[in-house]
């Protein structure tokens, strides 16, 4: 007889909806709050649209590594520096475009396991004219 013991995390994940914003906004912020153990060995913030090649929109260790970052979002994402100390692993974007709407994953990882912390729906709209405007 074989006994497997699989180790592994429980998360909670909470999807959020943050309605819309229009595009060419300054910026939107994407929250993710933390309130479990951060791992001691490792710690990494990554943030993704697994609709999307690559996937990586954001990673955060002790600094940004932004290399495997999807170009699309390049100079246009950033956590809080002391996210892995505080917990707050929100994610602004600046400048949003009509092709970052989706849904965004924030997770924690220590390298062998992976938390997803939180989903984010991101609606970018388009500005429609008034059909008074520009008369």
């Amino acid at each position: 007889v074989y006994h497997c013991c699989v180790l592994c995390f429980a998360s909670v994940t909470s999807t959020s909806d943050l309605g819309h914003v229009f595009e060419g906004a300054e910026s939107i912020v994407l929250p993710c709050q933390f309130f479990g153990l951060i791992p001691e060995e490792n710690p990494t913030v990554i943030w993704r649209r697994y609709d999307l090649k690559p996937q990586i929109v954001h990673l955060r260790r002790e600094d940004d590594d932004l290399r495997g970052q999807n170009q699309r979002f390049s100079g246009r994402t950033s956590v809080k520096p002391d996210a892995l100390d505080s917990g707050d692993f929100s994610l602004s974007l600046r400048k949003p475009h009509l092709s970052d709407s989706g849904v965004y994953t924030c997770s924690i990882s220590d390298g062998k396991d992976e938390i997803t912390v939180t989903e984010v729906q991101l609606q970018v709209k388009g500005h429609t004219l008034h059909p008074l405007e520009g008369l």
